[in-house]
């Protein structure tokens, strides 16, 4: 037996149980379930405008009713391509009842990225904002590949009476020829109830397509009882509880949204507040006028919120916990935002492939940071989960060594839609290889290193970007950093940072370099640095060093 079957992490569990049964069986039975415990409470908050959970019901009963009548059948993809709008969440529970999967596209994909998309999915109905339709859905549903026979329009000013001219200026409502209105599809099949429908833990809840940073994006099939566990994992483990709401600032398409915000929002039951996108003052006006309790995202918009003229502590004063994932955090960056908020940042690790957590820091318990590497831990494994560290064998490796991260649990997907080869290669027995380097210390924390693909090789010495950031981090003047390897004559590669600075704060290159090389060993600290204004993010703000790489 190795040392991960005995997880060591359970010392630290306090009263959380080792391990759990989800109490629902599938999405559409953890929706039923909030709304039997809270019919008339709000389900969104959309700026002014409100949906109850009772209003939730009847319009994606509807909706249901009207696909189903339109010829969408079980296991059939229906493909949403909105910005976090109330519209989502009703195209979600739709979708379940009547039989199908949803299928949740990046509202910045451009022509080519949809036209994969749609393709790869099968989807044959798509939901989309009207001026998407407009600058990009029309061409790419005129060509051939896809099997979209349903075109459902709808626009991000429906649900409110107030117009936000920071981020609907100029926006009007556009009905185009081959499309149908969605509200008004709605209204047609009001009263209507679909026939009940259930599903097996194994079928498809919906498909999560990965960012594809190694080639063509995969679709991460999430099932329902992935769904299950996860959202009673995020209202248990993280215990985002009945009785506040939620602060939606990741966005729904993406697992973090899906699940920590869309699926412990039914689970709990409690109220989601969705502000459109993410604009960092629109935020900070959501978060006074709604006084939300929890949230989940990366720390770049954490980072973002904080660094906002207009922020104060009045704009946190409603959250009982903080959780972020999908992009490191350094320990200087954890300590600003406590000092900021007087909040800790719980950490959380997952991908798309687990259904977004399978790691936590429990509610409450400091992050340490690991002494050799000075990486801040992301937390342990939840339960009924075995993480493993893992060399290129795929054999387990002693606590302490550096290796890939291997997770193992009901949130790990049955694999790609459609992609035998890479679910065999990425998730050999059912157990998803990360892709990313970590350690687990004695206590069952876990540290992560980098992701693999980003290893740079200078001199033969292998120096790991996360390191270098984080110590450039305790900067005083760096908001942000990446570090890539670029190619260098006499090294091989060699180690460059990218840097944006504070608001206001000047240093330079020579500076930023000292202040490592200070903290470093001689071939890790970066020999150029190239201060921009921004670093290039995926919309959920993890850094795309793979753009600054030239």
């Amino acid at each position: 037996m190795s040392v991960y079957d005995e997880r060591p992490w359970l010392g630290l569990y306090g009263d959380l149980a080792p391990d759990i049964t989800p109490e629902h069986a599938d999405g559409l039975s953890l929706f039923a379930a909030g709304l039997a415990a809270d019919p008339d409470g709000v389900a969104v908050h959309y700026f002014d405008g409100v949906v109850t959970r009772r209003e939730l019901d009847e319009a994606s009963d509807a909706l249901a009713s009207a696909l189903l009548a339109r010829g969408f059948g079980a296991g059939d993809r229906l493909a949403v391509y909105l910005q976090n709008v109330p519209q989502f969440v009703v195209c979600l529970v739709a979708t379940w009842k009547a039989g199908g999967t949803m299928v949740s596209i990046n509202p910045m994909s451009r022509a080519r990225e949809l036209t994969y998309l749609l393709a790869d999915s099968g989807a044959t109905v798509l939901v989309c904002l009207e001026h998407l339709y407009d600058e990009v859905a029309r061409d790419v549903l005129a060509g051939e590949g896809h099997q979209v026979g349903l075109v459902l329009t709808t626009s991000p000013l429906d649900h409110q009476t107030r117009d936000d001219e920071r981020l609907f200026a100029g926006l009007e409502r556009r009905r185009h020829e081959g499309t149908t209105d969605l509200a008004e599809l709605i209204d047609e099949h009001r009263g209507q109830q679909p026939p009940a429908v259930s599903f097996a833990p194994d079928d498809v809840a919906f498909l999560t397509y990965t960012s594809g940073t190694t080639g063509v994006p995969k679709g991460a099939m999430n099932t329902h009882g992935n769904v299950v566990f996860t959202a009673q994992t995020y209202r248990d483990w993280a215990r985002f509880e009945a009785g506040g709401s939620m602060l939606g600032i990741a966005p729904l398409f993406h697992i973090t949204g899906l699940i920590g915000h869309v699926a412990v929002s039914f689970a709990a039951p409690m109220p989601l507040v969705l502000a459109y996108r993410f604009e960092t003052d629109v935020v900070l006006d959501a978060m006074l006028e709604h006084r939300p309790a929890y949230t989940i995202g990366a720390i770049t918009a954490l980072n973002a919120l904080l660094g906002s003229p207009r922020f104060t502590r009045e704009h946190v004063e409603s959250f009982r916990t903080v959780y972020s994932g999908g992009a490191a955090i350094s320990p200087a960056a954890e300590r600003r935002f406590r000092e900021a908020t007087g909040l800790q940042v719980h950490n959380a690790y997952g991908l798309t492939e687990t259904t977004s957590p399978m790691t936590l820091t429990p509610r409450g318990t400091p992050s340490p940071v690991d002494p050799g590497s000075g990486a801040l831990s992301v937390g342990v494994p939840i339960w009924s989960t075995v993480v493993r560290i893992q060399d290129e064998a795929g054999e387990d490796l002693p606590l302490g060594e550096v290796g890939e991260i291997v997770a193992d649990g009901p949130q790990v997907v049955a694999g790609y839609w459609g992609k035998p080869e890479e679910t065999a290669a990425n998730l050999p027995g059912g157990a998803l290889r990360s892709g990313d380097v970590g350690f687990m210390d004695a206590e069952g924390w876990i540290y992560i290193v980098d992701r693999k693909k980003d290893m740079i090789n200078a001199s033969g010495y292998k120096v790991w970007p996360r390191e270098v950031e984080d110590v450039l981090a305790e900067h005083d003047a760096v908001r942000e950093s990446a570090v890539v390897g670029v190619p260098d004559e006499k090294r091989g590669e060699t180690v460059k940072a990218f840097v944006s600075l504070v608001p206001g704060s000047q240093v330079t290159p020579e500076e930023l370099i000292a202040h490592c090389k200070e903290r470093m060993a001689a071939y890790k600290y970066p020999r150029t640095v190239e201060v921009i204004d921004e670093l290039p993010k995926t919309v959920t703000g993890k850094i795309l060093r793979r753009e600054l790489r030239g």
